[in-house]
């Protein structure tokens, strides 16, 4: 039988507190097929679990569901006790799986989740605004940035009751994708609807399209009218490696000073967009992303790059690595320290200097390797942008707690 690989991790309401020997039980059919531990960095160890054969996700069929799916049992000392279920496994494929777990004092109820179908296999609305990006709209933002965090609505745009969750940008680029297209599909493949996902949610942010319409939130969770995004989802590493790779791209056309709103559906030859299962078969066939973006989205569309912005230590200026020496470094050095408050696994650098040593290097794999980043020794712009995000996350919890 084939198998498949899940990494659960598990926090205390936000990733700034990992939960160190969490209980986490795999689940099928209510039979316990593993149990284990959290270790001190909220991870657990690479589970191995049975699955069905790659064959059935690279084939657009509907007889057989191509990953395999197994509830998740979290239980620690003072939290809730958190249930998730349908969490998907693919044929050589690892699955991320992250965990939030509440206090007693605010939940004293088992938390449970359910994750939906991937939009592939399971049955969801087609879109219905087809032609937003033929109307105008004065309310644009002055360039295309990248944010911190995206509001993401979990309903359609007047259901005033359906919740609103903050995502970081770059988590809700790998949770869309995930939810969208199989992760065992060809790179190239990948990397093209990634930055379609890219393209239409920057569109929506560019735009202002909701918050011009007099709605609190950046984009919602519906394929009526957006991209699906699931809450909590699962993430497949292949998925998050070239997301973090290319998380700033997206597409433009011709002149325009908009990201596209680049529109897909699974199989469709309706011109401007993108056929998912068709962009599969040109990845087979050895295309590379920007030739399959052209092939659906016409040849006048190129490739650009935002910048990101957000409540950040430092701006990422240049690659750092072993043997620099620079403030900087400096500043990495006690941004990395600062962290290691939370995640104890990451070593200390002891008396930064602002020289990038082998201590440094040692510190950066390590957060690398906890945080499913190529685990280079050195801070590209992909490892600057996590270690941004974690120092400011666990600023804001130590603030929160001392204010």
């Amino acid at each position: 039988m084939a198998k498949g690989y899940l990494i659960v991790n598990v926090y205390s309401d936000t990733m700034a507190n990992p939960v160190k020997n969490a209980v986490v039980k795999v689940l099928k059919n209510e039979n316990i097929i593993t149990e284990v531990k959290t270790n001190e960095d909220g991870k657990t160890e690479i589970i191995t679990l049975d699955t069905v054969d790659k064959s059935f996700s690279e084939k657009d069929q509907q007889e057989t569901r191509p990953y395999e799916t197994y509830d998740i049992l979290v239980t620690s000392l003072g939290l809730t006790e958190t249930r998730v279920e349908g969490v998907q496994i693919f044929d050589g494929i690892t699955s991320i799986q992250n965990i939030y777990m509440t206090s007693l004092d605010e939940n004293e109820e088992e938390d449970i989740e359910v994750i939906p179908p991937n939009t592939l296999w399971g049955d969801y609305p087609p879109n219905i605004e087809e032609q937003i990006e033929q109307e105008i709209t004065p309310y644009v933002l002055s360039k295309v940035v990248i944010p911190e965090n995206i509001i993401v609505h979990d309903g359609i745009p007047t259901n005033a009751n359906a919740a609103n969750y903050t995502v970081p940008f770059i988590d809700y680029i790998k949770n869309v994708a995930s939810s969208e297209i199989y992760s065992t599909w060809p790179e190239e493949t990948i990397k093209a609807n990634i930055l379609a996902i890219i393209s239409f949610t920057l569109n929506r942010i560019f735009t202002e399209w909701y918050p011009s319409k007099g709605f609190d939130f950046t984009i919602t969770s519906t394929t009526s009218y957006d991209q699906k995004y699931t809450k909590n989802g699962t993430i497949f590493q292949t998925i998050s490696d070239i997301v973090d790779e290319i998380f700033t791209n997206y597409i433009r056309s011709g002149i325009k000073p908009q990201p596209l709103l680049a529109h897909y559906k699974s199989n469709t030859t309706e011109p401007g967009y993108l056929s998912q299962w068709g962009s599969k078969d040109l990845g087979d066939k050895g295309y590379d992303a920007i030739q399959i973006l052209k092939y659906y989205y016409g040849n006048n569309i190129n490739i650009y790059e935002a910048e990101t912005v957000g409540e950040y230590p430092y701006s990422f200026t240049k690659t750092l690595k072993e043997g620099d020496c620079s403030n900087d470094v400096y500043i990495l050095q006690n941004v990395l320290n600062y962290i290691r408050g939370s995640y104890p696994g990451i070593p200390a650098i002891e008396n930064p200097s602002g020289l990038f040593d082998a201590a440094t290097k040692k510190a950066v794999l390590k957060f690398q390797s906890v945080f499913y980043l190529s685990q280079t020794g050195t801070v590209n712009k992909q490892t600057w942008y996590r270690i941004s995000y974690i120092y400011t996350a666990i600023s804001k919890m130590t603030n929160s707690i001392y204010s």
